[in-house]
């Protein structure tokens, strides 16, 4: 019973460190080497807290006082891991204009 105490504990904190980098992601992203680490955390931390929620799911623990709420997060986990993974190294993947960019423009323009 310790054991599964221990793993939703370190799921829950994995995925509360991801989840604060990910909202912060914008203001890391002002340096490429550290946007590079946040998203590396970010799946790291993800893929580790989705395997422990499948652990735990598997071992009979709770998530929230419900047996069926571990698997359905731990897919959001992987989906959230893999779309961290899509802006990698300053690639930009939507093609749009980030706020960063509008203010350079609207400085040179001044």
């Amino acid at each position: 019973m310790k054991l599964l105490i221990i793993i939703e504990n370190l799921s829950l904190t994995f995925c509360g460190i991801a989840l604060f980098l990910w909202i912060s992601i914008g203001s890391l992203a002002r340096s490429r080497n550290s946007e590079i680490l946040a998203q590396k955390i970010i799946v790291s931390l993800c893929w580790a807290s989705a395997v422990l929620l499948f652990l735990l799911h598997y071992l009979g623990g709770e998530l929230w006082e419900s047996r069926n709420a571990a698997r359905p997060f731990a897919i959001l986990a992987i989906i959230v891991a893999l779309t961290a993974s899509l802006n990698i190294k300053g690639k930009d993947v939507q093609g749009e204009t980030n706020p960063h960019q509008i203010m350079k423009m609207r400085r040179e323009e001044e």
